[in-house]
């Protein structure tokens, strides 16, 4: 079974013909599993666990709007193997992906997510992403330039704005209109992050704890996987989720220190091409500019979503649109 440009939703992952597609794809790389069981079905995405041989894997393939993470994995493997899950098999035709049990996810060992932890998190995924910027532009993943945000943001206002009356991906009314009122001072923010002149670079665009795998020792980098929302962009954008996510957690606000502490992490990973005051002058900018990325990954999903599975999920690059208007994570944002 092949794509074969139809676009598939969740129902075909629960068909006897995908299991056997993916059975056959599992068998030629690693041989007859004992057990082949789906850990999870989305509308998004679906992940399969197989034992071969003693030995754990996992299965997975992506939604036709995010059917690039076969071909991202095995490059990013190619350029940074120590920052990511083992790859044993791919079919980027299919975008089919087989990678290596490494264990527990930081999330599973519930590990305490303090400081240290969240700061581990982002300056290793800084590290991945410097180690890509020579190859950004071969990857092939959609790009997410600063100096086109507020294009962006116009476009998904009048596209998810004119929607009829009941659908799940309409933007209300009154939101489109303090959206529309926001459009100068997100080409100021475009501009503030554009003047920084950091490369284009990988934004993991779904960074967590639940997407990291644990190694022993703090020299030793941290594992990512889960590359589904990639997107290429600057590279601070992509602190929204860990920072959003450590703010949840500690129940901190934009002047935390600890936030500042993790954030200072990663641009310090940067420090060498761009002052580390004005890296951090712009961050507030740029964390509202790594919206847009999320908007544009919920896009992608939503587009082969089933009517009930968009009655759930269908809001979701509205609801990211809106934030717009919210505050930043970190730090603040120069008065209108």
């Amino acid at each position: 079974m092949t794509t074969g440009g139809r676009a598939w939703t969740s129902a075909v992952w629960k068909t006897a013909e995908f299991r056997e597609e993916l059975r056959e794809f599992v068998v030629s790389a690693v041989g007859e599993p004992t057990v082949f069981e789906p850990v999870k079905i989305r509308p998004w995405s679906t992940v399969w666990r197989a034992e071969a041989d003693g030995r754990i894997y996992f299965a997975k393939q992506n939604c036709p709007g995010q059917a690039h993470e076969a071909r991202l994995v095995s490059a990013l493997a190619q350029i940074a193997p120590d920052y990511v899950v083992p790859v044993v098999a791919a079919d980027a035709g299919r975008d089919l992906l087989l990678t290596a049990d490494l264990g527990h996810t930081l999330s599973e060992r519930g590990v305490d997510q303090d400081v240290d932890l969240w700061s581990r998190i982002v300056r290793d995924a800084a590290q991945l992403q410097r180690a890509v910027v020579p190859r950004s532009e071969d990857l092939g993943l959609t790009q997410m330039l600063p100096e086109c945000a507020t294009t962006y943001v116009g476009d998904a206002i009048g596209r998810l704005g004119a929607l009829p009356a009941g659908d799940p991906r309409r933007v209300p009314e009154e939101v489109v209109g303090r959206l529309r009122a926001l459009l100068p001072a997100i080409e100021r923010w475009s501009d503030q992050v554009a003047e920084l002149d950091l490369p284009l670079t990988l934004n993991h665009n779904d960074l967590h704890t639940a997407n990291v795998v644990a190694t022993n020792g703090p020299e030793i980098p941290l594992r990512f996987f889960d590359f589904g929302d990639a997107v290429i962009a600057e590279p601070l954008g992509a602190l929204l989720i860990p920072l959003n996510a450590s703010a949840h957690e500690f129940g901190a606000g934009p002047d935390d220190l600890r936030l500042r502490r993790i954030a200072d992490a990663a641009l310090e990973v940067w420090s060498d091409l761009v002052p580390a005051r004005a890296l951090r002058a712009a961050l507030p900018a740029a964390l509202q500019l790594g919206r847009l990325a999320r908007i544009e990954s919920w896009r992608r999903c939503v587009m082969t979503m089933t009517p009930v599975e968009r009655s759930e999920y269908g809001s979701a690059p509205a609801d990211w649109l809106g934030t717009l208007v919210a505050d930043p994570p970190v730090g603040h944002l120069p008065p209108m």
